[in-house]
C-alpha cells in the first residue's frame, strides 16, 4: 500500500487507507476451527440474549420489575456489542482476508466504546437496583419507577457515548502514514493511537486511563455496593434473602465475567498476546454467557421460559384441532373438544 508524508495533525490528514490485522493465525486449518467457535459464541450471542428479551416482555409481571427491566437493556447491549466485532471477524476467518478501511476501524472503535461503555454504567445501574431493593424495601417501588428507570438507562446510554467520543476526537485528529498493521482482530483505541505518525504520549495515556478508569471505578463499585448487599442478607438467607443472594450471585458472575477482562487489557501491562486472548474473552464469549448465568440461575426466567413454552405447545394442539374439526365436520365424535 502506497503511504505519503504527512504533516503536523490535523483533521482527516492521513496517508492510511486501511489497517491490516495481524491477530488471527495464518493456517487455513486454525481458521476454519476457529470460525465453528466463534460461530456458535455468535449464535449462543444472539438467540440467548433474544430470548430473555422475548420472554421478559411477554410476562408482565417480569416487565413491571426495574430488574428484568433492566435486563432486557443489558441483553440488547449484548447484542449490539457481539456484533461489532464478530460478524466481521467470521467473515475475515473465511475470507483469509484481514483488511479494514479506515472508516470501517473508526466505526468499529466508536461502537465497541459505546456499546461497552454503556454496558458497564448499566450493570452499575442494575446494582443500584438491587441496593435499593433489598437495604431500602418500603422506598424501592416509589423510588424506582418506570420515569425515573427510564431516565437512568438515557443517562447510561449518554455516558457510553461519551466515553466513546472522548476516545474518537483525539484519534480522528492524528495523521496515519504507516505502518497500518494492529496487533489484533478489531481496532482499539490504544493500537490504532500507536499507530499515529506523531508524538502521541499523552494521548496514549489519556485513552488508557478513559477506558481504565472506567471499569476501574464501575468494577469498586460494584463490589463496594453488593458488599453492603451481602451485609444486609447475612442472617436472612433462609428467609427471602436466599431469593436475593441469587440474584445477586448472578450479578457478581456477570460483572466479574466482563470487568476482569477490561481490567487486563486497559489497566494491568501485559504482552500483546495476552491481551488478544483476553480480548477475544470479552468480545465473543462474555456478551453469549450473560444470558446462560441469568436463566441457569433465575427461577423466575425458567418459570416464564415454561410458561412461554406451554403457551406455545397448546397454541399448536389449537391449531391442529381446528384442522380437524373443519376436515370433518361430519365425524363429530371424532373432533377433540378444543
Amino acid at each position: 500500500m502506497q503511504t505519503v508524508a504527512c504533516p503536523a495533525a490535523s483533521m482527516n490528514t492521513s496517508g492510511v487507507t486501511e489497517f491490516i490485522f495481524v491477530g488471527l493465525p495464518h493456517s487455513r486449518l486454525i481458521h476454519l476451527l476457529l470460525f465453528a467457535v466463534v460461530l456458535a459464541c455468535y449464535v449462543v450471542v444472539l438467540f440467548g440474549n433474544l430470548l430473555i428479551v422475548v420472554t421478559v416482555y411477554s410476562e408482565p409481571c417480569l416487565l413491571q420489575s426495574p430488574m428484568y427491566f433492566f435486563l432486557t437493556h443489558l441483553s440488547i447491549l449484548d447484542i449490539a456489542f457481539g456484533s461489532v466485532a464478530v460478524p466481521r471477524l467470521l467473515g475475515d476467518l473465511v475470507k483469509h482476508s484481514s483488511a479494514i478501511s479506515f472508516g470501517g476501524c473508526m466505526s468499529q472503535l466508536f461502537f465497541f466504546h459505546f456499546f461497552g461503555g454503556s454496558e458497564m454504567l448499566i450493570l452499575v445501574l442494575m446494582a443500584y437496583d438491587r441496593y435499593m431493593a433489598i437495604c431500602y424495601p418500603l422506598m424501592y417501588m416509589t423510588s424506582m419507577n418506570r420515569p425515573r428507570c427510564t431516565k437512568l438507562l438515557i443517562l447510561c446510554w449518554i455516558g457510553g457515548f461519551i466515553h466513546s467520543i472522548s476516545q474518537m476526537i483525539p484519534i480522528l485528529w492524528f495523521p496515519f502514514c504507516g505502518p497500518n498493521e494492529l496487533d489484533n482482530f478489531f481496532c482499539d483505541a490504544q493500537q490504532v493511537v500507536n499507530l499515529a505518525c506523531t508524538d502521541t504520549y499523552i494521548t496514549e495515556i489519556l485513552v488508557a486511563a478513559n477506558s481504565g478508569l472506567l471499569c476501574l471505578v464501575c468494577f469498586t463499585i460494584l463490589l463496594v455496593s453488593y458488599g453492603v448487599i451481602l451485609a444486609t442478607l447475612r442472617g436472612h438467607f433462609r428467609e427471602s434473602g436466599r431469593k436475593a443472594l441469587s440474584t445477586c450471585s448472578s450479578h457478581l458472575v456477570v460483572v466479574t465475567l466482563l470487568f476482569l477482562p477490561c481490567l487486563f487489557v486497559y489497566v494491568l501491562p501485559f504482552s500483546s498476546s495476552v491481551q488478544k486472548v483476553v480480548s477475544v474473552f470479552y468480545t465473543v464469549i462474555t456478551p453469549g454467557l450473560n444470558p446462560i448465568i441469568y436463566t441457569l440461575r433465575n427461577q423466575e426466567m425458567k418459570e416464564a421460559m415454561g410458561r412461554i413454552r406451554n403457551k406455545s405447545i397448546f397454541s399448536h394442539c389449537c391449531v391442529n384441532q381446528h384442522k380437524i374439526r373443519v376436515i370433518s365436520p361430519k365425524n363429530p365424535i371424532l373432533i377433540p373438544v378444543p
